[in-house]
């Protein structure tokens, strides 16, 4: 909503500052960061400083002390000095009088009410403006509750803010009733204050010294002082039921109690170090050994006496590895589950791709990543009702989450619940992650990535209540062959794993569909399908699903078996392929097409375009099938494609005959496989065409077949749904 003084103070600094400062902002009334870069680079043009910044850094706060250590309305320096304090206070929140570069009464009240709602009024009495009040003036945090803030947290803030604001480098922060990075970050800083570390030694940083120092600090029933009133304020930033205090009660001891036994930490009821560093970090104490861990490197018999040694139960292993060749024993070995079972121990696996970054994350490639982890479980042999964590292994910011991660999770969810719902659905990441991903109920249980306290999904973020396994630090144990490198993670007992194992499916040739497979495939892909927006009556474009299905699927599984043992390729990737071209041909491919046939007929000239059920072009199957002879894939006399003749004779069969069409889409992969040349590049060869392809090799020969660029990676994700699905079904059948 608009704000008209906001829309004043936009245009005051437009029309003043603005070919002084290097920019302008948007006069919309509304309050935004732009703004308020525009009023801090304003008065870093009034304080002298050259070089102007969006950041009220330490060069702006040092020329703001040494100049101006008390503004009022004896001491500002000018009336538009005076219009940027107005113009803030208006984006704060604050009556900052009429813009008219007076310090006046309203402006005085209004700075008054400013600190406040920072808690800093006993620290700064008065109305006079301070530096550091200043620099919070000039950014976007809130100091009153915002979004369902929670008083307590704020009480919490406001006491920071008012006993440690005038340290050098404590400054203030937010008051709107939420934990945050700053906050946590501030928790910190005061803890080292209070330990006597001095200005420039304290670096907000739960390093060595601060540990040292909060080991003598425990604090216990009948402790009173600045150290309960951290050590409560710290328990509400991690949401636990506590009043904020400065007296250690017996209410508090049943708390801290309550609070060890979540954070499967030893009841003492005692505010000990342990406590307080898991109050503190992300991370907790580093030393502490977990009954569980998870790692990148394979259990053999040495290694798993080791880890039994170590009090480690259960252990995290990969369903899958996006690499075939980096990290070669990360996802689960041949005869691994085996030797964990006869060991006594119990495994819980992981799933995760290449997902490092938001744009790895959708509707779409959670329902791929769904059916993909569905079908490693089943082919290592992970019993129903094993609970599969999915990974979200990137610093997601909450906008992320909303608009990336959430609508991945669902579609996991859907495609979870399409196969039976076999396996239950975890989530590993960042603390923030797994509580919404949990809240919004796509997991039961969160594998939190608690070593990467820097996360901005763990800073400043209480643990997620259905955390089953807590991963605090990397370590080596064991010596010679048993040494191993493991996450060590804190077990809550929520997730035990599995400790028995179906016998592992080999990565066997397929076989044709079994009978009974048909139906429920053409369902699932057409379920598939319309949740990524293509309905089953075709809408749009020619075929309908079942039309598809039936001609890409059904009616030449005797060919497509064929051709996948003859070139060791998987079934599903030239389904997949087929069906996904096919389900796209619209009206206007079918005008190119008889566009093609009337050009050549009537002036011999070949016009270039897709076409058959694997919508191929004539210059790419000409150059597949050259390539497919060269390499012995296939016999026969290379044609030119540069040839019309040879270019409408190769276009002409594929346009003819679904079988040759087919064919060709092999070649093409094959090709896609060895490293085809791609606008100005050739793309990196894969390993040879095989069974036993990874979901990344998978995923790039799908690309391939379509292009390069970003509509080709966003349609190959699309499509590795299909694929995932059509895999499904055929490994059913190639091990029934």
């Amino acid at each position: 909503m608009a704000d008209e003084m906001v829309r004043r103070a936009q245009r005051f600094v437009n029309t003043v500052y603005g070919s002084q400062i290097g920019m302008t902002v948007e006069e919309n009334g509304q309050t935004g960061w732009n703004t308020m870069y525009a009023l801090t680079r304003a008065l870093q043009y009034e304080l002298g400083i050259s070089s102007l910044s969006n950041s009220f850094g330490p060069t702006t706060l040092s020329a703001l002390t040494a100049k101006y250590p008390a503004l009022n309305s004896a001491t500002v320096p000018s009336a538009n000095f005076c219009r940027i304090i107005q113009s803030a206070m208006y984006c704060k929140g604050y009556d900052g009088g009429d813009i008219d570069g007076i310090y006046n009464s309203r402006v005085a009240a209004g700075i008054s009410a400013l600190k406040t709602d920072m808690g800093v009024d006993g620290l700064y009495p008065g109305s006079d403006l301070r530096p550091k009040v200043f620099k919070g003036l000039l950014n976007m945090d809130a100091y009153v509750s915002v979004n369902n803030g929670s008083n307590e947290i704020r009480g919490v803030q406001r006491w920071l803010n008012g006993r440690y604001a005038n340290r050098q480098d404590f400054f203030i922060i937010p008051c709107d009733g939420h934990n945050s990075r700053d906050v946590a970050k501030s928790m910190l800083f005061a803890v080292q204050y209070e330990l006597g570390m001095a200005d420039g030694t304290a670096n907000g940083v739960f390093g060595p010294g601060t540990q040292s120092g909060l080991k003598s600090h425990t604090v216990s029933v009948g402790s009173s002082g600045s150290w309960v009133s951290l050590f409560t304020g710290a328990m509400i930033l991690n949401n636990r039921p506590v009043a904020f205090s400065s007296s250690f009660g017996a209410s508090l001891a049943s708390a801290v109690g309550a609070f060890q036994s979540f954070a499967a930490l030893p009841v003492t009821s005692t505010g000990n170090f342990q406590t307080w560093a898991s109050l503190l970090v992300s991370y907790g104490d580093q030393t502490r050994k977990g009954a569980a861990c998870d790692g990148v490197t394979k259990i053999t018999p040495a290694r798993a006496a080791t880890l039994k040694s170590e009090g480690i139960i259960y252990i995290g292993r990969y369903l899958t590895n996006a690499s075939a060749t980096s990290l070669p024993e990360k996802p689960i070995q041949p005869g691994e589950l085996q030797t964990i079972a006869d060991n006594g121990l119990r495994c819980f696996p992981i799933y995760q791709t290449w997902g490092r970054e938001a744009s790895g994350f959708s509707y779409p490639a959670g329902r791929a990543a769904g059916q993909a982890a569905v079908n490693a479980a089943l082919d290592h042999g992970f019993k129903a009702g094993t609970r599969i964590y999915f990974a979200v292994d990137f610093d997601a910011l909450d906008a992320d989450v909303t608009s990336n991660v959430l609508p991945h999770f669902k579609g996991i969810e859907d495609a979870v619940a399409d196969d039976g719902n076999r396996y239950k659905i975890g989530v590993y990441g960042p603390r923030n992650v797994c509580t919404r991903v949990g809240e919004a109920g796509h997991s039961s249980a969160s594998f939190v990535s608690d070593m990467s306290s820097g996360f901005s999904g763990n800073y400043g973020y209480s643990l997620p209540p259905d955390w089953a396994y807590d991963q605090i630090v990397t370590r080596t144990v064991g010596t010679g062959a048993g040494a191993i490198e493991i996450d060590n993670n804190i077990a809550s007992g929520r997730d035990t794993g599995q400790g028995s194992f179906d016998p592992p499916r080999a990565a066997v040739p397929d076989t044709l569909l079994n009978g009974g497979v048909s139906q429920s495939m053409m369902t699932d892909v057409g379920r598939y399908m319309e949740s990524i927006g293509f309905p089953l009556d075709g809408g749009t474009k020619t075929y309908q699903h079942w039309k598809v299905f039936d001609t890409t699927v059904v009616e030449h599984d005797d060919l497509i078996t064929d051709l996948s043992h003859r070139f060791n390729m998987r079934k599903a990737l030239m389904q997949t392929s087929a069906y996904w071209e096919m389900r796209h041909i619209g009206i206007e491919d079918e005008s190119k097409d008889l566009a093609t046939i009337l050009a050549y007929n009537t002036t011999g000239e070949f016009i270039e375009s897709s076409t058959g059920i694997g919508q191929c072009r004539g210059y790419t199957a000409i150059s597949a099938w050259n390539h497919g002879i060269s390499r012995g894939y296939a016999t026969g006399t290379p044609t030119d494609p540069t040839d019309d003749d040879d270019l409408y004779s190769m276009w002409k069969r594929i346009y003819d005959s679904e079988e040759f069409a087919l064919q060709t889409l092999c070649m093409v992969h094959l090709w896609d496989a060895d490293g085809k040349p791609n606008g100005d590049h050739d793309e990196t060869p894969l390993r040879s065409m095989r069974l036993d392809y990874t979901d990344f090799e998978v995923f790039e020969v799908i690309r391939r077949y379509q292009g390069f660029g970003d509509q080709a990676v966003e349609d190959a994700g699309k499509r590795m749904g299909v694929y995932q699905i059509m895999e499904k079904y055929n490994s059913i059948s190639r091990h029934s």
